[in-house]
């Protein structure tokens, strides 16, 4: 079973003007030029392979990071690529103030976390987090910290039945358990 509190170092998708990129579309996560592959393993490499200043990250990013970005993320198409070329790289989470529709459902589905969080820009341009830094975030309680700092992030508590699709590793895993949610 999935832990309930993830811990990683963050990658905060910052643009040129010095602040969390917005609306970063399924296309710029994936591009539709790669919408043949179906092994997930090589989506990986791909991702944000689209989006300016960031085609190098599938290079840069480590197994347990923390994508951060700014509002809409995985706006656009319902490619569930955009949601598993993370899941390729080992990504632990997304965290973002707000999601697509869409994108939100798909990586529930898949059973990787994404996280809504206010107050990411404001993080961000105090300094208060920076790209490299160690984050902590229950996804259970609604909490998450800055390591080795003095500062707390205000996290959205995943609801209960996504919660427990992603403790299961999945909606179909979620499923074969044939049982209702467990108790928060």
């Amino acid at each position: 079973m999935k832990p309930a509190v993830i811990r990683g170092r963050i990658w905060a998708l910052i643009g040129a003007a010095g602040k969390l990129i917005e609306d970063i579309d399924t296309d710029q996560i994936f591009h539709n030029a790669h919408l043949h592959i179906t092994d997930i393993a090589q989506m990986g490499p791909l991702a944000l392979g689209n989006l300016e200043g960031w085609k190098d990250f599938p290079q840069r990013a480590k197994p347990g990071d923390i994508v951060v970005a700014g509002r809409n993320f995985g706006a656009g198409s319902s490619r569930q690529q955009a949601v598993d070329c993370f899941i390729a790289l080992g990504i632990a989470a997304i965290a973002a103030p707000s999601f697509s529709a869409i994108y939100f459902r798909n990586a529930v589905n898949s059973g990787f976390p994404v996280v809504r969080t206010d107050g990411l820009e404001r993080a961000i341009e105090t300094g208060l987090l920076r790209s490299g830094d160690e984050i902590e975030i229950d996804l259970q309680a609604g909490t998450g910290k800055v390591l080795g700092r003095d500062g707390a992030l205000v996290v959205e508590p995943m609801a209960s039945v996504p919660f427990e699709i992603y403790r299961a590793g999945g909606l179909f895993a979620y499923g074969r358990r044939g049982k209702k949610p467990e108790a928060r």
